[in-house]
């Protein structure tokens, strides 16, 4: 009898060939995930809800940024934005320091990387978390305060490496090197349980785990991570995840869009971002086309939501999903975002941890 797809993901296979996708497969698809997921959301970040559904309905192709996207407006169709951009360069770091991100680096390559797009006329920059904790180490302040106030998405949204380059278990080593990842710009609980729970997701499925049970995971890292950093106030990250799952359960995937779009919410808050990239994910364990096409026609801060939702299922599905002509024009619009090799190099961190 031949498997369905759904079977497959539950067993750990591929949905093309129904095998056991490789660790490296997976790897790369988690990071092309990301990118696809940021690439997709582009043009409709910022934009409400209604907008994203009368203009494109579910996306089913990469867009130029519309003339009304007050930040995406004159992007080439397929492009990137900041969260593949910072995702590669904690990558990279994360790599280089054997598992540990050197702060003063980190925030070097952070304020070069927006100098580069503010000379090139992007209006998608640095976040406001991480303005702010940059701006404070330029006057100094230690690296375990400067992200004193941290609480929105940017940790999670460039957390994906981390997930690929540290294996799941024990659960507090992943949540360890997320927080010491995190700290210097998004030090806080909340902002913390909100990448840890996209990390163990990416790294639970770097492991061959079904997704089912990489967000149970997500979920009990988000309540391990919650405990770390500085308290600032919101809702707990953890029961926001759970939350969200039970809502989007058995309901239809479009109807779906709509119900997290009023209910999880679509802004920057973590505790917002990351609970609906894990219910776009629950909704499409074994098509990340599919959920990336999705969660990207949200609106709000849907390039982060689907490049979140990409990384966590494209550790489990991998690729074979995305039709190969999407792959090349995400490779031609981003030439030299080498994500094949950046997978490579985490995974010999992970196998050398």
């Amino acid at each position: 009898m031949v498997a369905t797809s759904r079977e497959n993901a539950v067993a750990g296979r591929s949905p093309v060939t129904g095998l056991p996708a490789a660790p490296r497969d997976r790897a790369i698809g988690a990071l092309t995930g990301l990118a696809l997921g940021d690439a997709l959301g582009m043009p409709t970040q910022c934009l409400p809800r209604e907008v994203v559904r009368e203009r494109y309905g579910i996306l089913d192709d990469f867009h130029p940024g519309p003339d009304d996207n007050e930040v995406s407006r004159g992007v080439p169709a397929g492009h990137v934005t900041d969260d593949t951009d910072q995702a590669v360069i904690l990558g990279e770091l994360f790599v280089a320091g054997h598992g540990r991100v050197d702060e003063h680096r980190f925030a070097g390559e952070l304020l070069n990387w927006e100098r580069r797009m503010r000379a090139a006329g992007s209006r998608d920059l640095l976040g406001p978390s991480t303005v702010r904790a940059l701006a404070l180490a330029a006057d100094g302040v230690p690296a375990d305060r400067t992200g004193r106030w941290g609480d929105t998405d940017g940790a999670a949204m460039r957390i994906a490496p981390v997930g690929v380059g540290v294996p799941g278990d024990p659960p507090d080593r992943l949540v360890d090197a997320v927080e010491q990842a995190s700290r210097l710009t998004h030090n806080t609980g909340i902002a913390i349980a909100g990448a840890s729970a996209v990390a163990a997701a990416v790294s639970s499925g770097i492991d061959g785990a079904p997704l089912a049970v990489s967000l149970r995971r997500a979920v009990a890292a988000a309540r391990i991570g919650g405990r770390r950093g500085h308290y600032t106030p919101g809702a707990d990250v953890a029961d926001r995840i759970a939350w969200a799952l039970d809502l989007v359960a058995g309901r239809p995937r479009d109807e779906a869009i709509d119900v997290v779009y009023r209910l999880v919410g679509a802004g920057v808050a973590t505790q917002e971002a990351v609970p609906a990239a894990c219910a776009f994910a629950a909704l499409h364990p074994d098509d990340l086309w599919a959920a990336t096409r999705h969660a990207a026609s949200l609106g709000g801060d849907c390039d982060t939501i689907a490049a979140m939702t990409g990384a966590v299922v494209g550790a489990h599905a991998g690729l074979g999903s995305v039709p190969s002509r999407i792959l090349a024009r995400l490779a031609r619009a981003n030439p030299g975002l080498d994500l094949d090799r950046l997978a490579g190099d985490l995974l010999a961190l992970r196998r050398s941890i």
